[in-house]
């Protein structure tokens, strides 16, 4: 057992956080990613019913965000024939990013969701979460202490 470990991060999480080293890419998905099929080169771990949001918040406990790049949170962004649809879960996300990272919203930055997809196909791993919020994926890229 070990102290001080959110309960929402698994061993199996745990272990992949601690494999990761500088520069590389996590993606933090929803429950409507292809996470199985985008991963066909990353490490797949399941977090089902677990908030993206949770998820997010505990990482950050403990995951350096790059610093050797501008934007190292990189959030899907909706696509023309979703531009409606409210996405409040971007607002938690900065709220979270800001509370761990001294630069807050200046190292978020938005990727139309194909482009995504295509930064995702070089991710370490993907987190499945059970997040049901639309536009719900994000990418981190891990920095040092």
């Amino acid at each position: 057992m070990l102290r001080g470990i959110p309960s929402c991060i698994s061993p199996e999480l745990l272990k992949v956080l601690a494999e990761m080293g500088h520069g590389d890419t996590l993606v933090i998905a929803d429950a409507f990613y292809p996470s199985a099929s985008s991963a066909k080169h990353s490490i797949v771990v399941r977090a089902d019913g677990v908030r993206a949001t949770q998820l997010l918040d505990a990482i950050l406990q403990f995951f350096p965000l790059d610093r050797s790049v501008s934007k190292p949170v990189l959030i899907i962004d909706k696509q023309e024939c979703d531009k409606d649809i409210p996405t409040p879960i971007w607002d938690e996300y900065r709220a979270i990013v800001a509370a761990h990272d001294d630069r807050g919203d200046d190292c978020i930055g938005m990727v139309e969701r194909f482009g995504f997809y295509k930064e995702a196909e070089h991710a370490y791993a993907v987190v499945a979460t059970g997040e049901t919020s639309l536009y719900g994926c994000l990418i981190l890229q891990k920095g040092t202490l």
